[in-house]
């Protein structure tokens, strides 16, 4: 073979292997020597009084179980969550393993006040339970900067993601790619055959959708990229497919400009795009849904402007629990509904700066309009929500969180809310009031 040639062939390998002496791959100490543990031990009660919930329209409520319908929703559990995540073996590909545990179990949920908290996980008859239980495990592999993930793992992106909201995370099957080869660029894919619900115990029962009734479909597929630029300013860009329901695109930024040491503003966009595809087990699709909020901190003040919008004739849906990065999605209510308008103000409060580090409060009030679902399609997965027109709501949310700074406790967190939600026959969420107290104590260490 000539000289030339075989320089040639040789430059690939050269390049490949250049890259892998600068990666994090080539960092790699070995599966125990960077194996990480934590156990994160969580309390959560939760209480929510229906109000006038029988008079928000007849079909929609007619599949919602008494409990949702009116009266009270009570639950107070314990969550214990363990995950190791293991190191890489060492060489071209590293060899790892992640692992979870979780268990869920009851302190007080009796006399049927179970409902809508969903902490608990239920019985044939609709009982809570006293515990439920799960685990799972993921396979990796790592090449210089790319890791390819395979089994149950959590998953964290704008049209797939892992909810962390209530007592236990949820979890998805399947394979899951992230590359960050490219500077300041992070590429990711998925395959996934099922998500678990956050109070579930068992890992066959689908997909977790959120407003469909209709039949599931069978894998989700999706594919992204994330441009930082700088610390200040993301850009991402991500597109899914939900087998036989929807493609759904998502465009996605973040800006931050700082006006001098005390003073900065920030922008959030977010925008979706889905469409239905294949055989349409949700039905027809065409929905345009996009928020944009705009904030001014000043020293410990943060104010905060919103506007979220709903082009077409379904609500905006997405699979998991945690896949909708809107701004006015908040803890009662997506405002979501189809062709709605809303808008949000928000302030948040540092009190760090009067004395109490590790203390916040927040304010935030949510006013939706304009909801119009006349128009959706009868054979669809959104029919039975029963939609009017000119429906309207509003939410009123206030929490104050405490995170322990230093000592034994640190990092202890506890949070208190309070949430209100009205509105009026033509919308799809009951009227509400809850109280929520959560208490999270982490335990993390190195093997």
């Amino acid at each position: 073979m000539p000289p030339r040639a075989t320089a040639l062939l040789f430059l690939p390998l050269a390049s490949a292997t250049c890259a892998f002496a600068d990666s994090a791959q080539s960092q790699a100490n070995g599966f125990i020597d960077d194996s990480t543990w934590n156990l994160l031990n969580r309390s959560v009660f939760d209480q929510r009084d229906y109000r006038h919930g029988g008079r928000n329209g007849a079909a929609r409520n007619a599949y919602k179980p008494r409990t949702e319908r009116s009266g009270k929703a009570e639950e107070w559990a314990y969550g214990l969550m363990g995950t190791f995540n293991s190191g890489f073996t060492q060489g071209l590909v590293g060899v790892g393993v992640d692992a979870h545990a979780y268990l869920g179990v009851q302190l007080d949920s009796g006399g049927g006040r179970a409902g809508k908290a969903r902490l608990l996980g239920v019985d044939n008859d609709g009982h809570p339970k006293d515990e439920y239980s799960r685990a799972g495990a993921a396979v990796k592999l790592r090449m210089a900067n790319t890791v390819l993930s395979y089994g149950e793992q959590r998953v964290k992106t704008p049209v797939f993601s892992s909810s962390d909201s209530r007592l236990l995370p949820e979890t998805a099957t399947g394979w899951f790619l992230t590359s960050n080869e490219i500077d300041r660029l992070k590429l990711v894919a998925g395959h996934f055959t099922e998500s678990t619900d956050r109070n579930a115990s068992s890992h066959d029962q689908g997909f977790v959708v959120n407003y469909s009734n209709g039949r599931q479909g069978n894998t989700l597929d999706l594919a992204g990229a994330v441009w930082s630029p700088s610390a200040n300013a993301s850009a991402s860009l991500y597109t899914s497919r939900y087998e036989d329901s929807w493609n759904q695109h998502y465009l996605g930024s973040t800006l931050s400009h700082a006006l001098d040491a005390q003073r900065s503003l920030g922008l959030d966009l977010n925008l979706y795009r889905t469409t239905d595809t294949g055989k349409a087990l949700s039905g027809r699709i065409d929905n345009t849904t996009w928020s944009l909020i705009g904030r001014y901190a000043q020293g410990p003040h943060t104010f905060s402007l919103g506007w979220q919008q709903v082009d077409g004739n379904t609500p905006f849906d997405y699979v998991t629990r945690g896949a909708i990065f809107l701004g006015n999605a908040v803890q009662l209510s997506d405002f979501n509904a189809p062709n709605e308008k809303s808008w949000q103000a928000r302030y948040d409060l540092n009190m760090g700066v009067y004395g109490v580090p590790g203390l916040s409060l927040t304010a935030l009030y949510v006013r939706g309009f304009d909801i119009d679902g006349t128009h959706v399609d009868q054979r669809g997965g959104y029919a039975y929500l029963g939609y009017g027109k000119d429906g309207r709501h509003w939410e009123r949310d206030l929490e104050a969180r405490y995170v322990v700074q230093a000592g034994k406790a640190k990092d202890t967190a506890f949070s208190l809310r309070y949430n209100v939600h009205r509105g009026s026959a033509a919308q799809a969420e009951l009227d509400a009031d809850q109280i929520r107290l959560a208490v999270e104590w982490p335990v993390a260490g190195r093997l």
